[in-house]
């Protein structure tokens, strides 16, 4: 149901969202940053579709217990000092993204593609 209301949600329009960005602004997904001399603040953005945004919340939730990537990144983003919220903002914004790279490539859903292991990344990225 969940990812039925998100697709929903967005539309049938392949070419409304210009890039992930955007996709993700319209969800409200995607932090807001507040920046000014010495202080800088991120917050969530208040301004978005709340249906879409409250399945996008439910679905990153729901993720917690069937992905093991969506889990790694979901305890990455605690080990920083995010609160539950934040983290399950975080791993809606991303879920937002994968999204958008299965629509836009017309792929079916990797759990591999998606969730790349950070420490391979790391060693290509050394050698």
């Amino acid at each position: 149901m969940l990812a039925a209301r998100v697709l929903a949600e967005f539309g049938d329009d392949p070419t409304r969202y210009a890039d992930t960005r955007a996709r993700k602004n319209y969800s409200g997904m995607a932090p807001v940053t507040r920046a000014s001399g010495k202080a800088r603040v991120v917050l969530a953005r208040h301004a978005r579709n709340r249906r879409l945004a409250d399945a996008l919340y439910q679905q990153a939730f729901a993720a917690l217990n069937t992905s093991p990537g969506a889990r790694a990144f979901y305890e990455a983003h605690r080990a920083r000092g995010n609160t539950h919220h934040q983290a399950l903002r975080a791993l809606a914004n991303r879920l937002v993204g994968v999204l958008h790279g299965w629509l836009r490539h017309q792929q079916p859903y990797d759990e591999a593609t998606a969730w790349p292991p950070p420490a391979e990344h790391a060693e290509t990225c050394a050698a």
